[in-house]
């Protein structure tokens, strides 16, 4: 079974286009509980009519609902409550489209120990489609060095066998954002990524209550994770890479905070530089 896991918060018409694209994935798969796939909403305390918009669904589906505690928490109890071998996440203001898990599993099937497998991408942003940046390129095999600068991990796009979460931990409450930064780096030290350059989703973004606008200065969120990193069971170069990057990432933040007038901001990360370099 495949545990398809949609977080949602306040976002009931991106959710019920979210929700359809997983119904339509192509028929190899029969949907519902103790079939091949599952899928399970995670309201993490909206406020709008999702609620009432789930239960009007004629497919099966898992619906919890949950006190306002933020997306990594959603997505935790999300895999608390997941049956399947293998998981999926989707952003619910992205799609998939129809052959996306056939695709997926048809390489997992073909490299069996392959345990994290991403795909292309389409993007949008309101409603218009844009081109990805050179810096946002995928990359297969072992990408420790490519995680670092950027998220190269889109949780949408990705499909993982349940035992990573067992080994490496599930995802950082405490990061309100960059929470698949993190997730990506102790991936990324764990295994090798297997690349589909093929777009099989659509990730829909630019509206106001994304978590990217909310949060001003997302290095800080990296910083964070990077930091983190410092604890696991690096390899010397693996732990150069990182300290690179928290000196690179306090660069920019240091001379913003200058910019700004803001010392004592300023003062926090140029002392991550002086430990780092």
């Amino acid at each position: 079974m495949i545990s398809v896991i949609i977080p949602t918060y306040n976002r009931a018409t991106f959710l019920m286009e979210a929700i359809r694209s997983v119904l339509d994935q192509d028929p190899d798969f029969e949907k519902g509980p103790g079939k091949d796939l599952e899928l399970i909403i995670v309201d993490d305390g909206s406020t709008d009519n999702t609620e009432q918009k789930v239960a009007g669904l004629s497919a099966p589906v898992v619906y919890f609902r949950q006190s306002h505690q933020g997306v990594s928490a959603a997505r935790n109890k999300g895999l608390d409550l997941a049956a399947g071998e293998h998981i999926a996440f989707l952003d619910s203001d992205d799609l998939w489209k129809k052959e996306k898990l056939r695709v997926q599993m048809s390489l997992m099937k073909a490299l069996p120990q392959t345990r994290v497998c991403y795909t292309e991408e389409m993007w949008i942003r309101k409603g218009v489609f844009v081109n990805p940046k050179k810096r946002h390129r995928k990359h297969s095999g072992w990408v420790f060095d490519k995680v670092l600068p950027l998220c190269l991990l889109s949780l949408s796009s990705a499909l993982f066998h349940r035992e990573v979460f067992d080994e490496i931990g599930r995802f950082d409450e405490s990061l309100p954002v960059c929470e698949d930064y993190d997730l990506g780096i102790r991936l990324a030290r764990r295994y090798p990524f297997r690349f589909i350059d093929r777009p099989l989703i659509i990730k829909r973004g630019g509206h106001s209550d994304q978590l990217s606008k909310r949060y001003w200065g997302m290095d800080r969120y990296r910083i964070a994770a990077l930091e983190k990193a410092l604890s696991l069971d690096l390899t010397a170069d693996q732990e150069r890479l990182v300290k690179a990057e928290i000196v690179k990432k306090s660069r920019i933040l240091a001379g913003g905070f200058h910019k700004r007038g803001k010392k004592t901001e300023a003062e926090k990360y140029t002392r991550l530089i002086s430990r780092h370099s």
